[in-house]
């Protein structure tokens, strides 16, 4: 692989980037001489302690409600294989490969601080697994996130051993010692403390949370860029989007949503043709009039994610850590999830809301009492034509879900381990449910986007704006007709929905108009 294709892991964080790289680009890895040096470092600490005739917690002792159990020399080789074969527990559902390969990055990030103990060798393969592609196939369900993703984790180490299952670069479904030996590598024995090295954190957690927060900070835009479409369609006023009137709210998130919007709406043939002196639009509907108000916060939300997410990005979640500066190891609490935990519930509720009015704002264009002279349900010929009246059954069907979504994961808690483990974040379920929230997101502006288009070409010969009209252009180029007699409006709808999901809709405002913010 060449090394422009390379992300290098240092003992600091990765970035953002970094992740989505390595877990949607595929890129590979490589751990820097600086991590390799570290990691050696904090290795010699944990083997002067398996020496020691003082027992150790994860290295010379039973794990969780069996802490107290001190372990002979000769059982600690078993006693790794059988932590990572019995934490590898997880049920349902193959999660997709950039969660299973995010999640493996952050674990390598962690290994490479040098504060987990593990040797040069077994952090090398992981990093081999990443660049070769083997993905392990990790299921839906076995974290209930503390002691981190404890079984998602388990299954990614359990391929390091060479057992299980896994993926290979093909994705071809295939035992794990195969996948290895196809490329040349060899599994690891695990040595004392690596078991609970390669799966105590919160990394897939973590790894959803920034490819939620990558997809969402994409989305919101192009919400804007909805919203704007639907506003200038409606024969809505901009003039509420002032930056005057902004500023007497100074919220962040708002005013780039404003922005945005004025910016869309900049030089429409539309939006002229109503703004003289006898216009009275200036009590446009809330959906209409308060989108910098819902999309402003929703960002602020996604924002203070971040913060948490890059925070977590400089952290070594690890129980216990290795304190190679002092020669010791100690046990801690920073496994559990709950700073992830709660921050993926907060995105939760934000998308559900940024859906539920571009729904509404959808919604209003169907309407003949409502659409300022627009036929019903924009239709062809209504009556005979249902136009695009179900494609808005479907905006609602998924705001109806993402409001169930919405309900925190983060307040439940269930204990286990004999009641050690007694409080728990839940953080990995909250991740999965977010995930399925970007996704109604997604579809839901995209129908918004599809009925303004539509919208818009039949407001003509009113002109839309620059950047609404190429929009409305990369549509029907894509195969998303305008007005006319029904046909079959599935495929139509899922074309929008991957120009909005690919950043296709925004790539083509942004050419108009340059970067939005």
């Amino acid at each position: 692989m060449d090394n422009a294709d390379l992300v290098e892991v240092p003992t600091g964080p990765v970035t953002f980037d970094d992740v989505v790289r390595v877990a949607r680009g595929g890129a590979g890895v490589r751990l820097s001489a600086e991590a390799l040096a570290a990691i050696d470092r904090a290795r010699l600490v944990v083997e002067e302690l398996a020496a020691a005739p003082t027992p150790a917690y994860g290295i010379s002792t039973g794990f969780g409600a069996l802490a107290t159990r001190h372990i002979p020399v000769e059982q600690r080789v078993q006693l790794q294989r059988s932590l990572v074969r019995s934490h590898a527990a997880g049920t349902g559902p193959e999660v997709e490969r950039e969660v299973t390969r995010g999640l493996m990055l952050l674990r390598l990030s962690t290994l490479a601080t040098g504060h987990t103990g593990v040797r040069r060798e077994t952090a090398e393969l992981l990093a081999a697994l990443l660049s070769h592609g083997i993905t392990p196939v990790v299921h839906e369900y076995g974290s209930l996130g503390c002691s981190g993703d404890l079984a998602p984790l388990a299954h990614c180490a359990l391929a390091l051993m060479g057992e299980g299952s896994v993926r290979d670069g093909e994705g071809t479904l295939m035992p794990a010692a195969s996948a290895l030996a196809a490329v040349g590598l060899e599994p690891v024995e695990l040595a004392a403390k690596e078991g609970l090295a390669l799966i105590n954190g919160t990394d897939g957690m973590l790894a959803m949370l920034i490819l939620a927060i990558t997809d969402l900070r994409m989305l919101l835009r192009t919400a804007d860029i909805a919203a704007a479409m639907s506003v200038e369609g409606q024969l809505g006023t901009d003039r509420v989007f002032a930056a005057e009137l902004q500023a007497l709210r100074p919220q962040a998130g708002q005013a780039m949503s404003a922005t945005n919007l004025r910016a869309v709406l900049a030089n429409s043939g539309v939006v002229a043709s109503h703004r003289g002196p006898d216009c009275n639009r200036v009590q446009d509907a809330y959906s209409l009039r308060c989108s910098p108000q819902v999309h402003g916060a929703a960002r602020d939300t996604v924002e203070h994610a971040a913060v948490v997410a890059g925070r977590e990005l400089a952290s070594a979640v690890d129980n216990p850590v290795v304190l190679a500066a002092e020669g010791r190891v100690e046990s801690n609490g920073n496994f559990h999830g709950a700073p992830v935990a709660y921050v993926l519930d907060f995105l939760a509720i934000v998308a559900a809301d940024v859906a539920s009015i571009s729904e509404r704002r959808t919604d209003r264009f169907l309407d003949k009492s409502r659409n300022h002279g627009l036929p019903p349900f924009l239709a062809g010929d209504p009556g005979v034509d249902s136009g695009l009246m179900i494609a808005q059954y479907a905006q609602a069907a998924i705001v109806s879900e993402m409001k169930r979504l919405a309900a925190p994961a983060s307040v439940d808690s269930i204990p286990s381990s004999a009641m050690q483990e007694d409080h728990v974040s839940m953080g990995w379920s909250a991740a999965r449910k977010l995930r399925r929230s970007v996704d109604g997101l997604t579809r839901v502006v995209a129908v918004e986007v599809m009925t303004a288009a539509r919208a818009l070409d039949l407001r003509a010969p009113l002109q839309p704006s620059p950047a609404t009209a190429a929009v409305v252009r990369l549509l029907r180029d894509a195969g998303v007709e305008g007005p006319g007699p029904d046909r079959h409006l599935a495929p139509e709808i899922e074309t929008t929905v991957e120009l909005v999901r690919s950043g296709a809709v925004l790539a083509a405002v942004e050419t108009v108009i340059g970067e939005m913010q």
